[in-house]
């Protein structure tokens, strides 16, 4: 019954990020040639949801399914964690044009050609495994 509702969950949020136009190539180039405010729109509404929801969270004391209360430990500042990571992650939004939820999104629309995309997401989420301890954290 849990997965059923993931499912469902998972099913109504791709169909949301189909609709908003999210997942389109051509969305992702006008954001990135800084020809349309519509990307940064859908990215500015879910950071200011995500900040109002983590703030509910902490304020009402939400706890898990389990019981066990949701911590949110900060995590260590330092500049070249976020440059060095978010420039990997930007070159290969821009190079495949689909940031990494959309692909389920888009395989699921019947684009094929981007298995390759996931393919190597996968391969890059294994590299990372394999060499997170030598990587600046």
């Amino acid at each position: 019954m849990r997965y059923l509702r993931l499912t469902i969950i998972g099913t109504i949020f791709g169909i949301v990020l189909y609709k908003s136009q999210a997942v389109s190539w051509y969305r992702i180039f006008e954001m990135f040639h800084f020809d349309s405010f519509h990307m940064y729109g859908i990215i500015g509404s879910a950071v200011v949801t995500g900040a109002i929801l983590v703030a509910w969270i902490k304020r009402l004391d939400v706890r898990a399914r389990n019981s066990q209360p949701m911590d949110f430990t900060p995590k260590e500042k330092g500049i070249a964690r976020y440059l060095i990571g978010g420039t990997i992650f930007g070159l290969g939004w821009a190079l495949s044009g689909s940031c990494p939820g959309p692909v389920f999104v888009l395989i699921g629309t019947g684009s094929l050609a981007i298995v390759v995309v996931l393919i190597f997401a996968l391969i890059g989420t294994l590299l990372y495994g394999l060499f997170k301890d030598k990587l600046p954290h």
